[in-house]
C-alpha cells in the first residue's frame, strides 16, 4: 500500500512541473528572447483593447499605444 501511495505521489508531483525553456547564451539569442516577449505583450494589448467595449472606463488605458484604436 504504501508503495502505490508513494508512487501515485510521485506522478501527481511530477504532472506539476511546467516545462521551462533553455536561457539564451548569446547576445543574439537574448535579443530574439526579448523581441518576443514585446511582440507577444503588444499582441495581447492590442486583443484587449479589440474585445472591450466602448464604454468601458478601462478602454482608454487599454488602447493606449496600441496602433489603430479609435480613442
Amino acid at each position: 500500500m504504501r508503495t502505490v501511495l508513494t508512487i501515485l505521489m510521485a506522478a501527481m508531483l511530477g504532472a506539476c512541473v511546467t516545462y521551462e525553456e533553455p536561457l539564451p547564451t548569446s547576445p543574439e539569442g537574448w535579443q530574439r528572447r526579448q523581441d518576443g516577449i514585446e511582440q507577444r505583450h503588444r499582441a495581447e494589448r492590442e486583443r484587449l483593447c479589440r474585445i472591450t467595449d466602448k464604454d468601458d472606463p478601462r478602454r482608454e488605458e487599454l488602447c493606449r499605444g496600441v496602433e489603430g484604436a479609435a480613442q
